[in-house]
C-alpha cells in the first residue's frame, strides 16, 4: 500500500514541483513518515529528490543562465556544506514551543519557524502589485545563494529560499527553471555526501522497490511538467511559486511539516 501512496504522490508533486521549483521533498517527506520513522523517511526522500533532480538536469539545466549560477549557485554549495555541518552538530536542538490540535502534538523548531518567516515575506512581494515590479538586483544573488544553500544543508528546506530569489532575478521561464534544477543538484549531492554517515544506517536496502517506484514516478511526473512547460506563461509561474511559498511557510511555521 506504501509503495502505490507514495508513487502517486510523487507523480503528482513532481508535475507541479517542475515548475515552482520547490515542495517534491518537502510534501514528500511528511508522506513518508505515515509509513517509516522520521530518519528512514528523509533518507529516502532525499534518495527519490536527487536522483528526480539528476532526470531534470538533462531534460532541462542546458537552459540555466551562466551568470546567475555563478553568482547564485557557488555560495549555496558552499553554505550547504555548513548547515549540513552545523546539523550534524545540533541534532538535538530544542523545540522553539508545541502545541495539541485534533488530539495531535506539533512541534515547531527554531529552524523551520524563521525559514517560515522568510517565505511569507518573499511571497507577499509577488502578490502585492508594488512589490511584484521590484527585482533583486545581481549583487543579490550571492546572499540568495548563501541563505538557500545554508537552509538546504541545515534542514533540507532550501528550495522555497532559492525560488523567491531566483522568480526575482528576471529570467525567462525556461532559464528560471533550468537555473533552478541545476543548483538544486548540487546543494542536493552536497548535503547528501555531508549526511553519508549517518543515511547509511537508515535501513534503504530494505525499501530498495519503495525508492524505485517513488523515483520513476517522480521523473514521470518531470518529463509530463517538461511537456506542459510551452503552455505556462511567466506570470502563472509567479502566481503558483508565490501562492506554494505561503502554503509551505504557514505549514512549515505551524510545525506541520
Amino acid at each position: 500500500m506504501e509503495i502505490v501512496v507514495v508513487s502517486i504522490v510523487a507523480f503528482l508533486v513532481s508535475i507541479l514541483t517542475f515548475f515552482s521549483g520547490f515542495g517534491l521533498g518537502t510534501i514528500l517527506t511528511p508522506v513518508l513518515m505515515v509509513f517509516f520513522p522520521v530518519e528512514i523517511a528523509i533518507a529516502l526522500t532525499g534518495i527519490v529528490h536527487f536522483f528526480n533532480n539528476v532526470f531534470k538536469l538533462f531534460l532541462v539545466g542546458k537552459n540555466a543562465n551562466k551568470s546567475v549560477l555563478l553568482r547564485f549557485g557557488i555560495p549555496a554549495v558552499i553554505a550547504a556544506f555548513l548547515g549540513a555541518w552545523v546539523l550534524l552538530k545540533i541534532p538535538d536542538a530544542q523545540p522553539l514551543f508545541a502545541y495539541t490540535l485534533f488530539g495531535k502534538t506539533f512541534v515547531v523548531y527554531p529552524v523551520k519557524f524563521i525559514i517560515s518567516i522568510l517565505l511569507i515575506i518573499f511571497a507577499s512581494m509577488d502578490l502585492v502589485p508594488f512589490f511584484a515590479k521590484l527585482k533583486f538586483g545581481e549583487e543579490k544573488l550571492p546572499l540568495g545563494g548563501f541563505l538557500s544553500g545554508f537552509f538546504g544543508g541545515l534542514s533540507g528546506n532550501q528550495g522555497a529560499l532559492r525560488t523567491a530569489f531566483l522568480i526575482k532575478a528576471g529570467l525567462s521561464k525556461e532559464a528560471f527553471i533550468g537555473t533552478a534544477v541545476v543548483v538544486s543538484t548540487f546543494v542536493d549531492f552536497t548535503r547528501l555526501s555531508v549526511y553519508a554517515t549517518n543515511v547509511s544506517q537508515s535501513g534503504i536496502s530494505d525499501n530498495i522497490p519503495l525508492v524505485i517506484c517513488a523515483t520513476a514516478s517522480a521523473i514521470a511526473g518531470a518529463f509530463l511538467g517538461n511537456k506542459l512547460l510551452k503552455k505556462v506563461t511567466l506570470k502563472f509561474l509567479q502566481i503558483v511559486v508565490a501562492i506554494m511559498l505561503i502554503l509551505i511557510s504557514v505549514a512549515l511555521g505551524a510545525g506541520f511539516l
